[in-house]
C-alpha cells in the first residue's frame, strides 16, 4: 500500500481557503453595488458629494470676493451699508460650506437625500437674496460708469464662480444666479442708455453660456459616473469568473490527486497479483510441473497468460501516461546515435514480425552525427512505433524503419507500413488517448489506444513532433521529429554529413 502524503492534503486545503476568501470577496463586492445601484439614485449621491466637495472651500474664496467688491463700494455707498451686505454674504456662503463639512462626514441613505436637497436650497436661495440686493444696488450720486462697470464685473464673476462650483446641482445654480442676473439686467435696460443695454444683455447672454457649459460639465461628470460604475461591474464579473477559475481549478487538481493516488494504488495493488499469474500461467502452459493432460485446458492456460500479459502492458501504459502528464517523467540524456536506437528497436521486434510474417526493413543514412535524447524514451518512442506498425500490418506485408535527415536539418524516424490504412477524418481520433478508427479495430490486433499518445508526450518532452500520414488501403507512415537543437554537429562532419535541401528525405 501507498502512503498517504498530508502536503497533497494541504495544498487543496490551501486553495480551497483561497476560493473561499475570493467568493466571500465577490459576493461582499456585488452586495456593495446593489446597495447603490446604477440608476438615479446611485448618481444623484455622486453629483450631491461633488456639489459638497466643491463647496466645501469655495465659501471662503466667495467671501475674498465679497470683501473685495463691498471695498469697492465703499466709494459710491457708507461702510455701513457695503459692510452689511458683505456680512450677510460671508455668512449665506459660510451656512453653505458648513452644510457640505457635515454632508461629507458620514455615508447618507436613500432618504435622507431630499433633506439635504432642501438644506443646500436654502442656502443657495439666502445667497440669492444677497446677490439681489446687490444688483438692486444704484449709485446714490446719480449714474456713474465706474460703478456701473464694477457692478457689471462683479455679476459676471459671480455667474462663472457659481456655474464653477455648483454645476453638477445645475438647478441650483440657476436659482443663485438668476433672479440677480434678471434684477441687474432689467435695470440696466430701463435706463435706456446704449452701454448699460448692453452690459444688461450681455449678462443674460453670459447666464446662458455659463448654463450651456454647466450643462456639458454635468453630462461629462455623469457619463464618467456610468464608465465607473460599468467597470465596477466588469471588475466584480472578472472576480466572479476568477473564482469559478479557482474553483474549477481546485476541483480539477482534487481529481488529479484522486487520480495519482488511485494509479499508485493500482500500481502494487494489480501488478503483484498479475506477475503471480503470469508466472503460474506460464509455468503451467509450459508443462514444467508434469503434463495437464487436456488441450482445452492447455488452451486456457494460454489465454489466462495472454489476457494477463495484455492487462498488464495496459496498466503500464496507463502509469507512464499519467506520470508523464504529472511531469514526473525525467530525461536523461546522454549523447547518441537515431541509428543504433532504431536498430536496437528492429532486433527487439524481429521476433514477433518473423512469427507474423512480416518483413522488416531499415533505411539508415549514414555519417549521421550524434543526438542529445533520453536514449530509453526514444526507444519507447520506436518501439511503439514498431507495435503498432505490426498490428495493422497483415502477413506477408512490410515495415520499413527509416532514419535521416530534414530540410531544417533536424533528424526523424519514420516507421512506414503496408496494412489498411486510416481515413484522413479518423486520424485526429487515432492520435488521441484510448483513439482507435474504426478499420484499425477491426484489422487490428486488441490494443489500449494509448501507444501514440505517449509517443507525442514523449517527443514534446525532446521539443520535437509527429506526424502521421495515412490513407485508406495506403498504407500508414509514423513520423518522429528530433529538433535540430538536439544534433550535436561537430566541425570536421557538419559540411560532410548535413545533405542538400532536396536529398531530404523528409521535408
Amino acid at each position: 500500500m501507498t502512503q498517504h502524503n498530508p502536503s497533497a492534503d494541504k495544498n487543496v486545503l490551501d486553495v480551497r481557503k483561497r476560493r473561499s476568501a475570493s467568493s466571500s470577496a465577490v459576493r461582499d463586492f456585488r452586495a456593495r453595488l446593489s446597495s447603490v445601484g446604477t440608476g438615479l439614485f446611485a448618481y444623484e449621491l455622486d453629483l450631491m458629494q461633488s456639489f459638497a466637495r466643491n463647496h466645501l472651500h469655495a465659501w471662503y474664496l466667495m467671501s475674498v470676493f465679497t470683501l473685495g467688491i463691498a471695498l469697492l463700494a465703499m466709494q459710491w455707498h457708507s461702510w455701513l451699508t457695503a459692510g452689511l451686505w458683505a456680512g450677510f454674504a460671508i455668512v449665506a456662503y459660510l451656512l453653505l460650506g458648513g452644510l457640505a463639512r457635515q454632508f461629507l462626514r458620514q455615508e447618507r441613505k436613500q432618504e435622507e437625500l431630499p433633506v439635504w436637497r432642501f438644506r443646500f436650497a436654502a442656502s443657495q436661495t439666502l445667497i440669492a437674496a444677497v446677490w439681489i440686493s446687490f444688483a438692486f444696488a444704484t449709485c446714490p450720486t446719480g449714474p456713474d460708469l465706474q460703478h456701473a462697470i464694477i457692478q457689471f464685473s462683479a455679476i459676471l464673476i459671480f455667474q462663472a464662480a457659481t456655474f464653477m462650483f455648483s454645476y453638477t446641482m445645475r438647478y441650483g445654480a440657476l436659482l443663485m444666479v438668476l433672479p440677480a442676473t434678471l434684477v441687474f439686467a432689467t435695470r440696466y435696460f430701463l435706463t435706456l442708455e446704449p452701454a448699460m443695454v448692453f452690459m444688461g444683455a450681455t449678462a443674460l447672454v453670459s447666464a446662458v453660456f455659463f448654463v450651456t457649459i454647466a450643462h456639458r460639465f454635468k453630462t461629462s461628470l455623469l457619463l464618467m459616473l456610468e464608465n465607473r460604475t460599468i467597470q465596477e461591474m466588469l471588475i466584480a464579473e472578472l472576480e466572479t469568473e476568477k473564482s469559478i477559475s479557482e474553483t474549477a481549478r481546485s476541483q480539477a487538481e482534487d481529481a488529479n490527486l484522486a487520480k495519482s493516488r488511485f494509479l499508485a494504488t493500482m500500481s502494487h495493488e494489480l501488478r503483484t497479483p498479475l506477475n503471480a499469474i503470469l508466472g503460474f500461467s506460464e509455468i503451467m502452459r509450459e508443462e514444467l510441473m508434469g503434463p495437464i493432460g487436456n488441450d482445452q485446458y492447455r488452451d486456457y492456460v494460454a489465454d489466462i497468460h495472454n489476457s494477463g500479459t495484455h492487462l498488464l502492458k495496459l496498466i503500464n501504459e496507463i502509469l507512464d501516461i499519467s506520470r508523464i502528464e504529472a511531469g514526473r517523467q525525467e530525461l536523461n540524456e546522454v549523447e547518441t546515435r537515431l541509428v543504433s536506437i532504431a536498430d536496437d528497436a528492429r532486433h527487439m521486434m524481429k521476433v514477433k514480425a518473423d512469427q507474423k510474417g512480416v518483413t522488416l526493413t531499415t533505411a539508415f543514412e549514414e555519417n549521421m552525427p550524434k543526438v542529445w535524447v533520453d536514449e530509453r524514451s526514444i526507444r519507447q518512442v520506436i518501439l511503439n512505433l514498431l507495435s503498432n506498425a505490426l498490428k495493422f500490418t497483415p502477413t506477408g506485408g512490410t515495415i520499413t524503419i527509416k532514419v535521416g535527415w530534414t530540410s531544417k536539418g533536424s533528424q526523424y524516424i519514420a516507421v512506414k507500413d503496408t496494412g489498411p490504412g486510416i481515413p484522413e477524418d479518423e486520424i485526429p481520433i487515432v492520435l488521441s488517448s484510448f483513439g482507435q478508427g474504426a478499420i484499425a479495430i477491426q484489422h487490428a490486433e486488441q490494443g489500449t489506444g494509448l501507444g501514440l499518445t505517449i509517443v507525442q508526450a514523449l517527443l514534446h518532452m525532446h521539443q520535437g513532433r509527429f506526424e502521421l500520414k495515412s490513407g485508406l488501403r495506403q498504407g500508414t507512415e509514423a513520423i518522429a521529429f528530433i529538433p535540430r537543437d538536439r544534433v550535436l554537429f561537430k566541425k570536421a562532419e557538419k559540411t560532410a554529413a548535413m545533405p542538400e535541401a532536396g536529398h531530404a528525405k523528409v521535408a
